[in-house]
């Protein structure tokens, strides 16, 4: 990398074009913002996507856990919560986006 850097600052060569030594001054920050997508951003997105997967795939039956710890299992799903149970007899309503997990009914 400290090479990179001398190279960056160095003058062009004789005759070059200033364009030429623009695009060569800008490749490190072009360099940079490529990594920051392929490490950051775009794994990023994909997690969201599979997120937003799941949520909308909750159904009646599925065992939820929320970001709290509950384990609860799905009765009825409205359009941005969950009834569920969570004991016999003990019904609550939890949002969709406070559920970190979701098992199909199947599974335990």
């Amino acid at each position: 990398m400290h090479h990179l850097g001398v190279l960056a600052m160095s003058a062009p060569p004789e005759g070059a074009s200033g364009g030429a030594s623009m695009l060569f001054t800008m490749m490190p920050i072009l360099l940079m913002f490529v990594v920051l997508w392929f490490l950051i951003l775009r794994p990023q997105k994909k997690q969201q996507e599979k997120r937003k997967t799941m949520l909308e795939g909750v159904k009646r039956g599925d065992k939820v856990i929320t970001s709290g710890g509950l384990f609860a299992t799905v009765k009825d799903v409205k359009q941005d919560r969950v009834v569920a149970t969570i004991a016999e007899g003990v019904k609550v309503e939890i949002s969709k986006q406070a559920i970190s997990s979701v098992f199909s009914g199947q599974e335990e």
